[in-house]
């Protein structure tokens, strides 16, 4: 069975149809169930798991390159397939180079991760922020969290968690936990909001049902919390970030604070939640008592997953690829555009099949608003083009832009993905950056149109 699933991984990608992430794991998952829990059990260093609405590929990747400077093998479902499949996948074919030094690092699915638990039996888990995403598969953040307690409750004795101590559901989970546990957060009220988002969702005080009081907002409901009523608050976080400055493209120079170390990482990812995709995986480190020296050199040779941040050209002009796929990731990415210097133009692809999330409510969630009359050209594409043009409309986008002879302002709307992608192309001028703003499936489409049109490689053979 194990050379069977590694030779379809295998056929896989030598025919160029996928990378192997998955077809694996599926004939596994129908034939030889039980052989996920015996590779796993077999990797003498235990196994990782990587779990939250957002970051769950990045930071799984910087935890991976810790864990190679410190001379582990790591096998990692890296392309970011996530399910039990994906799991499994990783598993064949990872483990066929020998175990001397392996260690397994399997970012999870959020409702999944009950289910990887009881297979994986990992030593730590590592829990990063929980949103609302993707309602009508999830349910509303209730229901994951349930899932997540769950979890906590069926790790082996001994077991580690790693936990945002930022994000008050998150940090819950470590009250009464039996084993060890490692908290991160962020400490720069420079990076603050002046005002909490519309898209939060933990902030109330789960015992006293009043709402907590905060002295720092971050993004979403991440920040400095307490209860004024029982005085439960955020945590004290042993790994923390004291400041973290945006250096445009460049990336984000982040200075943290472990138990044994202050040093500064120049991140070479944008944006505050990349900051704390950092802290998360220095956290983890920390947890796993990793060597600290040269963590930093192995943190920032890490580039950015496909879809999350890639820069790429086009005839010299600079093109990014931002995944968005809920209200609280969509924000950040928006903020983050909002702060990078020059010229703006943006296509947003927006899908609504299973893997995006069939409700596209969300949107409406968005703060689109925060780039209103900052963009140039707008291309907005996917199955559900139309929508995001209406929402972009009433967010103003269009209102300082071009006009047709009628004097009606008018985006670009084209639901075929690489008409719009050639439009948005060849409507950048010079000096000019593109975002690309897909959903998850459409992100996968446009890669692979860009693959054939030899901007990128496929994702499966990108760098980490």
């Amino acid at each position: 069975m194990l050379r069977t699933a590694r030779l379809l991984g295998a056929i896989s990608r030598r025919s160029g149809r996928g990378g192997g992430t998955a077809l694996p794991g599926l004939l596994v998952e129908r034939v030889a169930p039980g052989l996920v829990s015996d590779l796993s059990a077999s990797l003498p260093h235990g196994n990782i798991l990587v779990t939250g609405t957002n970051g769950k590929t990045t930071t799984a990747r910087l935890i991976a390159a810790l864990l190679q400077h410190a001379g582990l093998r790591v096998v990692h479902n890296r392309a970011g397939s996530n399910l039990l499949r994906g799991i499994a996948a990783a598993l064949v074919q990872g483990t066929a180079a020998g175990n001397d030094r392996g260690i397994g690092l399997f970012e999870v699915d959020e409702a999944t991760l009950p289910a990887a638990v009881g297979l994986v039996r990992p030593r730590l888990m590592v829990l990063l922020n929980l949103f609302r995403d993707q309602l009508d598969r999830y349910g509303e953040v209730d229901t994951v969290a349930q899932h997540w307690r769950s979890a906590l409750t069926a790790l082996p004795a001994g077991s580690g968690v790693v936990l945002n101590a930022d994000d008050p559901f998150v940090a819950s989970l470590g009250r009464g936990f039996p084993g060890p546990v490692t908290y991160f957060g962020l400490d720069d009220p420079g990076a603050a909001l002046r005002e909490r988002e519309a898209a939060a969702d933990f902030v109330e005080c789960p015992a006293c049902r009043l709402p907590y009081d905060y002295t720092l907002t971050f993004y979403g409901h991440l920040g400095h919390y307490r209860c004024q009523n029982c005085g439960s608050g955020r945590p004290e976080p042993q790994v923390r970030a004291t400041s973290a400055h945006n250096n445009g493209p460049a990336g984000t120079a982040i200075t943290v604070q472990t138990p044994g170390n202050t040093v500064t990482v120049n991140l070479p990812l944008p944006g505050l939640y990349n900051a704390y995709n950092l802290l998360a995986a220095l956290a983890t480190g920390a947890a796993l008592q990793l060597p600290e020296a040269g963590a930093a050199a192995a943190i920032e040779s890490v580039r950015s997953a496909f879809g999350r941040g890639e820069r790429f050209q086009f005839e010299g002009r600079p093109v990014v690829m931002l995944l968005i796929k809920n209200p609280v990731g969509a924000n950040q990415v928006l903020r983050t555009i909002r702060d990078e210097p020059g010229d703006k133009n943006v296509m947003i692809a927006l899908n609504d099949l299973t893997a995006d999330g069939e409700d596209i409510s969300w949107i409406w969630d968005v703060d689109f608003e925060q780039l209103a009359g900052t963009t140039g050209a707008v291309v907005t594409s996917g199955r559900r083009a139309a929508d995001m043009a209406l929402r972009l409309k009433y967010a103003g986008w269009f209102e300082t832009h071009r006009r047709d002879d009628a004097g009606v302002t008018r985006p670009t709307v084209l639901p075929d993905l690489e008409q719009a992608l050639r439009t948005a192309l060849y409507q950048l001028p010079s000096g000019a950056t593109l975002y690309l703003l897909p959903t998850y499936t459409a992100m996968l489409a446009l890669r692979r149109i860009l693959s054939r049109l030899g901007m990128v490689r496929p994702f499966w053979e990108t760098e980490g």
